[in-house]
């Protein structure tokens, strides 16, 4: 039971696109751009940067208002597959407090009922959180690559030689200063380009620890990983 709810508590707990892309792999890639050919290293010691990137691209008013809106999509299922589990959790109580007083053939045709609607829900639950986590996935990879053009382009424009992914399961990152973080002027940056207003606060509960509870990426940088 508790794999088939997995969905449900994906949904209920506010989890967004950026948690996801976090443990499912293919959606978190950064996307690969090619460098001009006129791009060359500026002069003098190397300006190294790093950005919380999964964490910047949905803190941007853009991503906050899909990611949003991905989750409103999906209510309505999520509201389905709860309804499923109370009704198969309201007999299975009926089993326990009046099987023994029911026939055989009675508490056998409850026994099925039960395991009926286990496995239907088993498999809507399956079925629903696949689609949830393909279409988040898609939400997330359309816009981490806007976000990432961002970042060629303020790299550019402030001296940069290397920006370094804080945010990525395999992170060359130990540990940086506060100062070399820019995670939160490139949302400022995409927020400003892309024209959409601040998103409203959100009513859905908190995520679980895995995911971002705040619009401002925080950095990594003054805790060891």
């Amino acid at each position: 039971m508790k794999r088939s709810l997995t969905f449900v508590c994906i949904l209920a707990s506010g989890m967004g696109a950026i948690a996801l892309a976090q443990t499912g792999g293919s959606a978190a890639a950064v996307p690969s751009a090619p460098v001009p050919a006129s791009a060359a290293a500026p002069a003098g010691p190397a300006k190294v940067g790093i950005i919380q990137f999964q964490q910047a691209v949905g803190g941007t008013n853009e991503g906050q208002r899909d990611f949003a809106e991905l989750r409103k999509k999906f209510e309505p299922k999520q509201t389905q597959l709860k309804s499923q589990s109370d009704e198969i959790d309201s007999l299975k109580k009926q089993l326990q407090t009046q099987g023994a007083s029911l026939s055989e053939t009675a508490r056998a045709s409850l026994t099925k009922q039960i395991d009926d609607k286990t496995k239907t829900l088993q498999r809507q639950a399956e079925d629903a959180q696949n689609d949830f986590q393909q279409e988040t996935g898609e939400t997330y990879q359309k816009l981490a690559e806007k976000v990432y053009l961002v970042v060629q382009t303020y790299a550019a424009q402030n001296g940069y030689t290397v920006i370094l992914d804080a945010s990525a399961q395999q992170s060359p990152v130990l540990w940086a200063t506060q100062g070399i973080d820019i995670s939160q002027a490139i949302v400022d940056a995409y927020n400003q380009k892309s024209g959409v207003p601040t998103q409203p606060t959100q009513t859905t509960p908190s995520a679980p620890s895995t995911a971002p509870r705040s619009t401002t990426p925080k950095p990594a940088t003054t805790t060891p990983k």
